[in-house]
């Protein structure tokens, strides 16, 4: 096979069939609800691609979105659209399919392109609640400290911390033996689900998992609650209640995504007992690789009146062009 580890490997050669391929089980226990679990997932799909390439689209052509806030909305909305693209496609294909078996190399190329995009999700939220802090905390100083060579690097950084991350669980899969059963109870190739079906003890994975994870966790949470902190008491010092409203409307929309993807990921990755409760992962699964991507290009550009503007112009453009046209 591909997989070889010193522990237990003759035994579990000599009494299981090392196993190469793996059937994703995720939704297959409702067979009657496949038609519209199809269709639900699908119109997701679609609306999340539209809805993130459409922000990407909107802030690379309107120059005065070329801002450190809306350069890391773009890439947030980057890695969402990849985070759906990872996932569901597969997912789609195999409501219908009599054939549900995935490769070994598919798993680990699926969890890699996953794990990428959402470590480098984390790096850019916490950019993010750095950026609105220097803009509501020191307006006056925003261009030198939030300077567009920062911006650039703090970008980089969060896609290689990502490849790094993702690579680090993915060498260590290979000191793991799959030779008992190939069901995946999950809807796509996650490293949980792995871990349950090694004949190798997966402590060292487990460990090494829970300890970046839960490092990257800390990290980028920790600079979301300090940033806020500091916001928070600015704008409690602010004597207009205009600014107050404004500054709270700005920060709204990125807390609530900072809220819900880090809520389900930390339940997902970081919570105790992890390979003993794998019917638990499922649902947190759903809610930060299908539904916050949904979700962002609609909580970043209906509460932003910025893009709204620019949109709406757009738009406005357009029909105007239409009607000359014609």
């Amino acid at each position: 096979m591909i997989f070889f580890s010193t522990e237990k490997s003759g035994m579990a050669e000599e009494n299981h069939t090392i196993k190469n391929e793996f059937i994703l089980t995720g939704f297959t226990d409702h067979p009657e609800l496949k038609t519209l679990l199809f269709v639900v997932f699908f119109a997701t799909y679609l609306i999340t691609m539209v809805g993130n390439l459409g922000l990407m689209i909107l802030i690379s052509k309107e120059h005065s979105l070329h801002t450190p806030m809306y350069i890391f909305l773009g890439n947030l909305a980057l890695v969402d659209s990849c985070c759906s693209c990872a996932i569901i496609p597969k997912m789609l294909g195999t409501f219908f399919s009599e054939n549900r078996m995935v490769s070994l190399y598919d798993c680990m190329a699926q969890f890699y392109f996953l794990c990428t995009v959402e470590t480098a999700d984390c790096f850019l939220l916490a950019a993010m609640a750095y950026d609105r802090y220097v803009a509501i905390c020191s307006p006056l100083q925003y261009h030198t400290m939030m300077s567009q060579k920062l911006c650039i690097q703090m970008t980089t950084g969060a896609y290689v911390a990502g490849n790094m991350h993702s690579m680090i669980h993915i060498g260590l899969l290979f000191r793991l033996v799959f030779c008992g059963s190939n069901h995946i109870n999950h809807f796509y190739c996650d490293i949980l689900p792995l871990y349950r079906l090694s004949c190798v003890d997966p402590y060292v994975n487990e460990l090494v998992l829970f300890v970046f994870s839960g490092s990257i966790q800390v990290f980028t949470i920790g600079s979301v609650l300090i940033s806020y902190l500091y916001i928070l008491f600015t704008v409690l010092k602010m004597k207009s209640k205009e600014g107050r409203v404004k500054a709270f409307s700005t920060c709204a929309s990125h807390f609530l995504s900072v809220s819900l993807f880090y809520g389900s990921l930390f339940f997902m990755y970081i919570r105790p007992n992890l390979l003993e409760e794998g019917d638990k992962d499922i649902p947190a699964a759903i809610l930060f690789t299908i539904v916050v991507p949904l979700l962002n290009p609609f909580i970043y550009s209906l509460r932003n009146k910025k893009i709204i503007s620019v949109l709406r112009k757009i738009l406005k453009k357009n029909i105007i062009r239409k009607f000359e046209e014609q």
